[in-house]
C-alpha cells in the first residue's frame, strides 16, 4: 500500500495508519481509494477483529481530494463522470461504516474535506487539541462528495451543518466537540489507548442513521417552523452573498434539504448527482484552476529562474515606517527574520514598530498569540533613523512615499551603506522600475516588490522585473517571498505594471457611471452582487480620490499622448468639493463617528441622476469587461508573461470575482465570441476603452 498500512494488535484491534508515500500530507487519490478498499477487504475477512482505529502518521489527518487529479479530467468532465467519482469514494466510506464492527477516527491536525468525511463515517471521533475540522469545498465551487452533506446534518442538525457547509468554515477541537462532531478530546499520546479501550468494550457498530426506526426531525422538512426558518435564512444568505453566480451554495442547500427527507443511501446518490453537476461546470473549474492549481504552482516557484541556489534572508532592511513599511516589518519578523526599520526620524521609526505592537496586542486578546511570542517577534524589529544600520542586510525593501524623486534619493542613501550583493526592492505600485534604476549604481540588483495593504494580511505580492534586473535577483526575491509565505506573480516593467493598471479601470468605470448619472448605490450593489468585496466607489475612497488623479497627471506629464480616463472628470469634481476619500472623512461615502459609513447624500446634487437608468446587467458588464480588456492589453503587450499570473493577480490582488477564474479566464467563461460581440457594443455606446484588441477579434473568429 502506498498511502496507508494496516496492523492488527494482540487484542485483534485493527489500526489503519494513513501515511502517503512521498508527500507531506495525506490526500485522496486513485491509489488512496485502492488502498482503502484493499484494507477494508482484509478487515472484513477477520472474524476476530473487535474494531478499527483510523489515524495518521502525518502532521495532519487527511487533507481531502487530490485536486490535481480532478483537474486533469476537466477538459472531458461530464456530470455523469463527476457522479461516478463521488460514488466511488462515497461507496468506500459507506462500506467502512457498515463493516459490522465499530471504528474510531483519531484526528490530530487537519481533517478537511474528505478527511472530515472519513472521520464522520467512523463510529466515534477523537481529536487532539490542535485538530482543525471542516468541509471547505464550497470555497472551490464544489460540495463534499463523500457523504459530508448527509452525515453532518444528521449528526449536528441542519442549521448547524449549514452554518459550516455554506461558508466552508473550519472549527477547532473544542468547537467541534461542542457541536457534536467530535466525541472526545484527548492528547495525541493517549489517543490510541483511549480508542482501543472504547472498541474493546464492544459498542454497537451501527451509525444512528442505520438503526431501525431512525428518522431525523428535519425529515419533516418545512412542516417544522424552526426547520423552515433555518432553510429560509440559509437560502436568503446564499442569494445575498453570491447573487446566484456561484452554484455550490445552492447545491449544498438542496442536498441537505432533499437528503434529509430520504433514506441514507438514496441521499448519498443525491449528493453525488449535485457534485457531478458542479464538477463539470465552469465555475468550479475556474476556481480550482486559479485559486488552487495556479496558486500552488506560484508558491512552488513556477516563475523562479533555474540554476540559482536558494537563498534565505536573515536580516532585512525596511525603509519607510508608515503602515505599509510597518506591515512588511511585522510580516518578516513573524517569519523569524531580523528587521532594521528605518525612517527619517527615530520617532517615526518607533511609531512603525508600535503598529506591530498594537497588532500583537489584538492577537493576544483573541488568543492567537502568547505574550512571550509577541515579545520575541517585536524584539526582532529594530527601529532607527540611521541608514548605516542597513549595512548587514541581505535585502532592503523601500516603502516610502510614491514619488520618483523621493524614491531615487532613498536608493542612493541605501546603496551607499549596503554591499554589492544586497538586493534593493522598491514597494512601488505604479512607478516604472526602469526609471528608478537610473538612480542606482547596481540596477541588476534592483527589483519591484509590490505588497498589497495591509501587507501582513494580503497574500499577493506583484514582483516587477526591470529591464536590467538579473535572474539571480529575481530568484532571490522569490525565495524571500517564500519565506514570508506570500503568493507571487511576476510581471514586466511598465507604468502601473499589471495590478494597479487594471484596477484603475474598475474604479474609473465606477466614477464614469456616477458622472453619467447612474445611481451610485446601484453601481456599488452591482459590483458586490457579482462578487467584488467592495464597490468601485468604496475602493476609491480607500485609496483616496487624489491617487488616480495624481497617477494620471504624472503619466501625462511624461507621456503627453496618455488618454484621459472616463472617470477623471468625476474625480476632479470630487476634489473641487473637498471630498478626498476615507482618510479625510469625506469621499463618495460619509464616515460618521457614531455609525457605519454610507453613500454621501449630496452625490445626487453634485451629479444629477439620469432619467433613464441602465439595468443591472449593463452595469455589471461594464465593470467586468473594462478590467478584462485591460488585462488582455497587458498580456498582449508583454507586461504579463502568463495567463495564470494575470488571473492570480486579479483574484488575490484586488478581489476580481473568484467564480470567473480571473480577469483573463473570465473571457473564456463568457465565450470569446460572445465577449467580443458584447465588447464592441459597449465600445459603440461608451467609448474606445471597450474596443477589443485585434488578436481578441481573431480569436473570436476562430472560436465561432
Amino acid at each position: 500500500m502506498k498511502h496507508m498500512h494496516l496492523q492488527f494488535g494482540n487484542d485483534g484491534v485493527a489500526t489503519l495508519t494513513l501515511e502517503r508515500d512521498g508527500g507531506s500530507v495525506n490526500i485522496i487519490c486513485d491509489d488512496f481509494m485502492n488502498d482503502l478498499g484493499g484494507a477494508l477487504d482484509i478487515v472484513a475477512q477477520r472474524q476476530d477483529c473487535p474494531g478499527l482505529v483510523v489515524r495518521s502518521a502525518k502532521a495532519g489527518f487527511l487533507a481531502g481530494a487530490d485536486l490535481t487529479m480532478l483537474a486533469a479530467e476537466f477538459p472531458a468532465m461530464t456530470a455523469r463522470r463527476g457522479y461516478e467519482i463521488s460514488q466511488r469514494i462515497s461507496g468506500l466510506l459507506r462500506r467502512l461504516e457498515t463493516l459490522g464492527i465499530p471504528s474510531v477516527a483519531i484526528v490530530d491536525g487537519a481533517a478537511l474535506g474528505g478527511g472530515l468525511e472519513l472521520a464522520l463515517a467512523c463510529t466515534r471521533r477523537l481529536a487532539s487539541e490542535n485538530a482543525v475540522l471542516g468541509l471547505p469545498e464550497v470555497n472551490l465551487g464544489l460540495l463534499p462528495a463523500a457523504g459530508g452533506t448527509q452525515r453532518l446534518p444528521r449528526m449536528i442538525g441542519a442549521k448547524n451543518a449549514l452554518d459550516l457547509l455554506l461558508v466552508g468554515k473550519t472549527v477547532d477541537a473544542n468547537k467541534a466537540a461542542g457541536l457534536g462532531i467530535v466525541d472526545e478530546i484527548v492528547s495525541a499520546e493517549d489517543s490510541q489507548d483511549v480508542a482501543k479501550r472504547w472498541l474493546l468494550a464492544r459498542p454497537a457498530p451501527e451509525q444512528p442513521w442505520d438503526r431501525k426506526g431512525y428518522r431525523p426531525p428535519e425529515a419533516r422538512g418545512l412542516v417544522l417552523p424552526e426547520v423552515a426558518l433555518s432553510y429560509s435564512l440559509a437560502a436568503a444568505g446564499v442569494a445575498g452573498k453570491s447573487g446566484h453566480r456561484q452554484p455550490a451554495p445552492v447545491a449544498i442547500l438542496s442536498c441537505v434539504f432533499e437528503g434529509m427527507q430520504l433514506p441514507f443511501d438514496r441521499a448519498l446518490q443525491i449528493e453525488s448527482k449535485y457534485f457531478g453537476r458542479l464538477l463539470s461546470g465552469k465555475v468550479a473549474q475556474n476556481i480550482v484552476a486559479t485559486t488552487f492549481l495556479a496558486r500552488q504552482a506560484a508558491l512552488k516557484g513556477a516563475r523562479r529562474p533555474h540554476g540559482h541556489e536558494r537563498r534565505t534572508v536573515g536580516r532585512l532592511g525596511v525603509v519607510g515606517a508608515g503602515m505599509m513599511g510597518a506591515g512588511i516589518a511585522q510580516l518578516a519578523a513573524t517569519a523569524g527574520i531580523e528587521v532594521v526599520l528605518v525612517d527619517r526620524t527615530s520617532a517615526l521609526a518607533e511609531r512603525g514598530k508600535a503598529y506591530s505592537a498594537r497588532s500583537m496586542d489584538k492577537l493576544i486578546e483573541r488568543g492567537r498569540m502568547t505574550r512571550d511570542k509577541a515579545d520575541a517577534l517585536l524584539g526582532r524589529i529594530a527601529p532607527t533613523d540611521d541608514f548605516a544600520q542597513l549595512s548587514a542586510c541581505e535585502l532592503v525593501v523601500e516603502a516610502v512615499f510614491e514619488d520618483a524623486a523621493v524614491k531615487a534619493d532613498t536608493i542612493r542613501k541605501v546603496e551607499v551603506v549596503t554591499g554589492a550583493d544586497t538586493i534593493y526592492a522598491s514597494n512601488t505600485s505604479t512607478l516604472p522600475i526602469g526609471g528608478l534604476a537610473q538612480a542606482s549604481i547596481r540596477p541588476d540588483r534592483l527589483i519591484g516588490l509590490h505588497f498589497f495593504s495591509p501587507a501582513e494580511r494580503m497574500e499577493l505580492v506583484e514582483v516587477i522585473r526591470g529591464a536590467q534586473t538579473s535572474d539571480a535577483t529575481l530568484a532571490a526575491s522569490l525565495d524571500f517571498l517564500s519565506q514570508l509565505r506570500k503568493t507571487p506573480i511576476v510581471v514586466k516593467d511598465g507604468r502601473g505594471f499589471y495590478t494597479s493598471r487594471v484596477v484603475q479601470f474598475f474604479i474609473n468605470e465606477g466614477a464614469a457611471m456616477v458622472g453619467e448619472g447612474i445611481a451610485p448605490a446601484r453601481i456599488e450593489n452591482a459590483a458586490r452582487s457579482i462578487g467584488f468585496p467592495v464597490g468601485p466607489l468604496a475602493l476609491l475612497d480607500e485609496v483616496t480620490i487624489d491617487l488616480p488623479v495624481t497617477i494620471h497627471d504624472q503619466a501625462q506629464s511624461q507621456e503627453s499622448d496618455i488618454a484621459e480616463p472616463a472617470g477623471l472628470p468625476t474625480l476632479r469634481r470630487m476634489q473641487e468639493l473637498n471630498r478626498h476619500g476615507r482618510s479625510s472623512g469625506r469621499g463618495f461615502y460619509d464616515y460618521p463617528e457614531d455609525g457605519p459609513k454610507h453613500l454621501w447624500h449630496g452625490l445626487s446634487q453634485a451629479f444629477a441622476l439620469a432619467g433613464q437608468q441602465p439595468d443591472d446587467a449593463e452595469i455589471e458588464r461594464r465593470l467586468l469587461y473594462a478590467q478584462s480588456l485591460e488585462a488582455v492589453r497587458c498580456r498582449e503587450g508583454g507586461i504579463l508573461e502568463t495567463d495564470e499570473d494575470g488571473d492570480l493577480g486579479s483574484v488575490f490582488g484586488w478581489g476580481f470575482p473568484a467564480w470567473t477564474g480571473g480577469a483573463l479566464r473570465f473571457i473564456e467563461t463568457e465565450g470569446v465570441a460572445r465577449f467580443v460581440t458584447n465588447a464592441k457594443e459597449l465600445a459603440r455606446r461608451h467609448g474606445s476603452r471597450f474596443e477589443p484588441t485585434a488578436r481578441l477579434v481573431e480569436r473570436a473568429k476562430s472560436a465561432a
